[in-house]
């Protein structure tokens, strides 16, 4: 099949789901996956004949496609802080908006600082692997209840040379952290059961549950947890950030308010939506 026909079949088959830029971007990702080409090199060669394995793997992705499968899921990659992580059906897919929880921590960090960092929930290992990238000299620890996770975040780290401390523990039967740290940061689980209803079909049906969502009875279940392990192991002087759910972000607040923390700060996201939250142990 000539990439030119299958490019045609691509649009024909998605465009109906998805919108055509998506379809677009869709298929070049495959193509940078498969063919290790670029859009502009395939521009020059739209005749380009693919063998008869790569016709297999182009057209097995159309089916998953057309099911709703993340376009990451399938490459097994995306980029996150301008690195690349694997990612698969045991992992979220990291968000632009962890992105900017990132930046917010690095705005408050000297990258010469010997800090000492705890991330909570690693998932693929994005947070606790950006941060050292940007922090060189600071120790990271990193949890997570899923040990199919870890596995993921222990190949990410390996693939990105950095050194960083992993755990399989569920943070909800812990009543206190071995050591004290500089900063605690968190993306938990925050979506409520009632908000299903707006997440996308590729959401829903692959992204893990167990890092996605909370019951509505206790929504801030692990973020009240959390908090109370971090006013009892944070410096003085040392900060908390979550990732939050944009519903509960004067809630949360409170809580942590009524636990002592100082300069609590709600940040919104690009969006405009309340998406994370910073606070300070006095």
């Amino acid at each position: 099949m000539l990439i030119k026909v299958l490019k045609e079949l691509f649009h024909s088959e998605l465009d109906k789901i998805y919108s055509k830029e998506e379809v677009f971007s869709f298929f070049h990702m495959l193509c940078e996956a498969y063919l290790d080409k670029s859009r502009l090199e395939l521009a020059l060669i739209p005749n380009l004949e693919l063998t008869p394995e790569q016709e297999t793997l182009f057209l097995k992705a159309l089916e998953q496609l057309k099911r709703d499968f993340p376009i990451q899921y399938i490459i097994g990659n995306t980029e996150f802080m301008d690195l690349t992580f694997e990612v698969n059906e045991n992992v979220l897919i990291p968000r632009p908006e962890t992105e900017e929880l990132i930046y917010w921590i690095l705005e408050s960090s000297s990258k010469e600082a010997k800090n000492s960092i705890l991330d909570i929930g690693t998932g693929s290992g994005c947070i606790p692997i950006a941060l050292v990238k940007n922090l060189p000299n600071s120790i990271i620890e990193t949890m997570d209840v899923s040990e199919k996770a870890l596995t993921v975040a222990k190949r990410n780290a390996l693939a990105q040379k950095v050194n960083i401390k992993f755990i399989h523990h569920d943070i909800l039967q812990l009543n206190d952290l071995d050591h004290d740290y500089d900063i605690i940061v968190s993306n938990p689980p925050y979506v409520r059961e009632s908000e299903k209803n707006e997440m996308h079909d590729n959401v829903l049906k692959y992204e893990p549950d167990v890092a996605l969502y909370v019951s509505d009875h206790d929504p801030l279940i692990f973020y009240k947890h959390i908090a109370k392990l971090a006013i009892k192991r944070l410096k003085k002087q040392g900060y908390l950030y979550f990732e939050i759910n944009q519903y509960l972000g004067e809630q949360l607040y409170q809580i942590l308010n009524n636990l002592g923390f100082e300069k609590i700060e709600i940040k919104k996201d690009l969006y405009g939506a309340d998406r994370m939250i910073r606070a300070v142990k006095n």
